[in-house]
């Protein structure tokens, strides 16, 4: 674990051996994380997990915007070989690990997907994938993933997002940087908090429906009661379409959060919890194997608040990319 934040919380290890432990119960009942009964439950079960546990799924420091959890152990020989892709991985395989980020991500808040993305998947897999390597998504691998808002381009974006690393062999960086650590001027802020251009859906979703009507235009930048928030995502954002003006904050936006930018390198059986308004993240470039070794994460989106957004982006038509809510 990369020394990136003084928000560590750490779980003594006999506790995280009890919580893996209901989740392999739980996942020998129920067999695949999807099971209806088991996502229906999983509110209730996660309240089954030590309550120091739960005592640490609480939202990171609002100046900070992250934190990682430590003390899980990962059996690296039991948990088979990363899949090839996304959608080769097993549901039996590391259904375990699935159960319990499933139930820690429902300590949180709300966990939901996409319709389009992963199959509709409450619980994601980021693995790389032959094909994939230059893309702009969590499948690249050669690249740069540049940082960025999760689901930027969506108004139903997740408040938090939770990663927990299974394998990570070559210490592979997620980067992250704070918008509420950059020095900015009133102006530029002034500048980017006006809707200007787009965002764009990213490849991860194939092809998409776009609702009726123009991209809307979105806010870079904006306030409430937790400091300034950020809608990032340069990859996917047509910044020709703006003025020279908007083009020249954007870009001293970038290399602020560039300055601010860390590193954090999981180990197995760590979690890193990002608020998906203050935080932009990315990885670095690595070589993918496709030997079975390779960098494999999970990935939850987790709703939890309401009301702290702009209240313009309730009009977005979010291009036709539905939200999967099994609890809605």
């Amino acid at each position: 674990m990369s020394p990136v934040s003084d928000d560590v919380r750490t779980i003594d290890p006999e506790l995280a051996s009890e919580a893996f432990s209901t989740a392999q119960a739980i996942a020998a009942e129920y067999s695949v994380v999807t099971h209806p009964e088991l996502v229906a439950r999983a509110p209730e079960l996660a309240a089954s997990l030590p309550p120091a546990l739960l005592a640490a799924c609480v939202p990171p420091d609002p100046h900070r915007g992250l934190f990682v959890l430590h003390g899980f152990a990962v059996d690296d020989e039991a948990l088979g070989p990363t899949p090839a892709r996304w959608a080769a991985s097993d549901p039996l395989q590391a259904n375990a690990w699935d159960v319990l980020v499933l139930l820690m991500a429902s300590a949180m808040g709300t966990v939901f997907g996409w319709h389009g993305q992963q199959d509709g998947r409450l619980v994601h897999d980021i693995v790389p994938a032959r094909g994939a390597e230059r893309e702009q998504t969590g499948a690249s691998s050669s690249v740069l993933l540049s940082p960025h808002t999760e689901d930027a381009f969506h108004p139903a974006r997740a408040d938090f997002l939770m990663l927990g690393c299974l394998r990570n062999r070559e210490r592979i960086g997620t980067t992250a940087a704070c918008v509420r650590e950059i020095d900015l001027s009133d102006e530029d802020f002034g500048t980017l908090s006006r809707p200007t251009v787009p965002i764009l859906p990213d490849d991860s979703y194939g092809e998409f429906q776009v609702a009726a009507g123009p991209p809307p235009p979105v806010r870079t930048l904006w306030r409430n009661d937790d400091g300034v928030c950020l809608r990032y995502d340069p990859a996917y954002t047509p910044l020709a379409e703006a003025g020279s003006a908007y083009r020249a904050a954007y870009a001293r936006l970038g290399a602020e959060l560039e300055r601010v930018s860390t590193t954090v390198a999981l180990d197995p059986g760590e979690f890193l919890v990002l608020d998906n308004d203050a935080i932009v993240h990315g990885r670095v470039p690595f070589t993918a194997r496709y030997d079975g070794t390779d960098r494999w994460l999970k990935r939850v989106n987790i709703r939890a608040r309401a009301g702290r957004r702009p209240a313009d982006e309730a009009a977005e038509h979010g291009y036709g990319q539905e939200v999967v809510d099994p609890y809605a």
